[in-house]
């Protein structure tokens, strides 16, 4: 069985025992986490779309941990103008474990 779930504006496909990284969540480091925003339920052929969520479907998740992701580097420069710049970002995730997905 999987799933389609929507969290920090992003779209994953889950399933049973999987881990994932997704957008940085207030939660607690081992704490049960439910995601309702699930878009599609899928099982072998059998399919359940949501218009646009699933009613009374639920993707649940054990919080394993916070972090940063590896630096991005951006540099800009306009030639012959002296001009340079560069920035550096670490995008903060929590990490997930699908623990179930309960399927309306």
């Amino acid at each position: 069985m999987y799933a389609v779930v929507r969290t920090g504006g992003k779209q994953y496909r889950v399933s049973t025992g999987e881990k994932l990284r997704i957008e940085k969540l207030a939660a607690e480091v081992g704490s049960e986490l439910v995601l309702d925003e699930v878009l599609l339920v899928g099982e072998g052929q059998a399919l359940k779309v949501g218009t646009p969520v699933v009613k009374g479907a639920s993707v649940k998740a054990k919080v394993l941990g916070h972090g940063l992701a590896d630096k991005v580097m951006t540099f800009k420069m306009r030639r012959r103008k002296n001009s340079k710049r560069l920035r550096g970002h670490r995008q903060s995730y929590t990490e997930i474990e699908v623990t179930g997905i309960a399927g309306a």
